[in-house]
């Protein structure tokens, strides 16, 4: 047999080892990944060496049916990415245009595709300077990347990348982080030739309206509340590096909350997406502000206790209680102090009382001297005395 027979021989098998195909299956991340993407949203995967960042890009291109292009960040000089300088005739008058490398030539020609930013944390600072204007304003030199083209970016953590930097805070402000881990099950169906599809999200057609107006009232709701969290700059490096609260940043978590809602994602991608976009610690604020929009206004509470219509869930219906409280204490008179007390009553009838402790305490600190004490105080005393009294018992157990 020939050298040529062997090395075709060669490649058959290598071709048969490569072979795979797809099959649906849950899988959150790659959910999330393929959210952002259809957001139009620069994402950028994080993850350790060798774990399948790079993989699951080629895979999600093939799926999407949009070719990909990568591009090495750390190999690339800043010229690459902000135009070359081409002088011409006149250049006194006509200027010098900057034109852009063969490889955005050809998106724009394609007129579609997926950037794929590769190595981003071995990028020197001044590489990332340049990819700026790239990955926010979509431009290469002069060239401007038609709305086809999806960007995402893969980075190692800067100690297990070669010669790792940390990313600059104006970079990593304009991406959707998102941690990339392997899952035991799809490493092992995968290696046996199935790999998970990656689909674009199904938008519902009748939702889109709704979805923005849900997602504005969430975001601008809770800023309101939490004005100190629109911007906040880490004090770390390495947290500059990552996601954290801007006016930017807070605009992709409102786009990231509008498509999720429309197209129906789970609790735990929408987790991933908002805090990729900024941050754990203001992302868990604003999903725990999810439930708490539709409490019930602490007002209409105040005006109508007997009525009053309390939250099921326990940790609802204590902040619905607490926001009842907060209401009398920043307008406090008698006759709100006496309709606070009716609502506990209330909320004695139709649930538990160990959830009234925290705000019949905070309702009595607020009495004023001339105000008399109602009826209610008097039925609520021996249930809440007798919580506190549980409640030391269980404190003297535990010693």
């Amino acid at each position: 047999m020939t050298s040529h027979a062997r090395l075709s021989l060669a490649d058959d098998l290598l071709n048969l080892l490569r072979a795979s195909t797809t099959e649906p299956r849950p899988d959150e991340r790659l959910e999330a990944l393929t959210l952002a993407v259809a957001a139009d949203l620069p994402v950028l995967l994080w993850g350790e060496p060798g774990i399948g960042k790079t993989a699951a890009l080629t895979r999600l291109a093939e799926s999407l049916g949009l070719p990909l292009t990568t591009v090495i960040a750390s190999v690339h000089e800043p010229s690459d990415f902000s135009g070359l300088p081409v002088i011409g005739e006149e250049p006194e008058t006509r200027g010098v245009p900057m034109a852009p490398p063969q490889w955005a030539v050809d998106l724009v020609r394609a007129g579609k595709g997926l950037l794929f930013l590769d190595e981003l944390s071995t990028a020197t600072p001044a590489v990332q300077a340049a990819l700026l204007r790239v990955v926010l304003e979509r431009r290469v030199g002069a060239l401007r990347l038609p709305p086809g083209v999806r960007i995402v970016a893969a980075a190692n953590p800067p100690a297990s990348a070669a010669d790792g930097w940390e990313l600059s805070p104006p970079l990593a402000n304009r991406f959707v982080h998102l941690y990339w881990t392997h899952d035991r099950e799809v490493v092992v169906r995968g290696l046996g030739g199935v790999w998970p599809r990656a689909e674009l999200p199904v938008l519902d057609p009748a939702r889109l309206a709704e979805s923005v107006d849900f997602a504005r009232r969430a975001v601008c709701g809770f800023l309101a509340a939490r004005p100190k969290l629109i911007h906040r700059l880490p004090t770390t490096e390495t947290r500059r590096g990552g996601a954290w609260p801007s006016p930017r940043s807070w605009e992709a978590a409102l786009t990231l909350i509008a498509f999720g809602t429309a197209a129906s994602a789970s609790r735990d991608v929408l987790s991933l997406l908002v805090r990729g976009a900024v941050g754990d610690g203001p992302g868990l604020e604003l999903l725990a502000h999810f439930d708490r929009m539709d409490l019930p206004d602490p007002e209409t509470l105040l005006a109508d206790p007997s009525a009053a219509v309390l939250p099921e869930r326990g940790d609802l219906r204590q902040a619905a209680l607490d926001a009842v409280v907060e209401a009398v204490a920043s307008r406090p008179d008698r006759q709100r102090w006496d309709a606070a007390w009716a609502v506990l009553v209330r909320a004695l009838d139709t649930g538990t009382a160990d959830l009234l402790v925290a705000p019949a305490t905070a309702l009595a600190a607020l009495r004023r001297d001339d105000w008399e004490v109602p009826a209610a105080i008097e039925r609520l005393a021996g249930v809440i005395g007798l919580a506190e009294r549980a409640g030391r018992s269980v404190d003297l157990v535990a010693r």
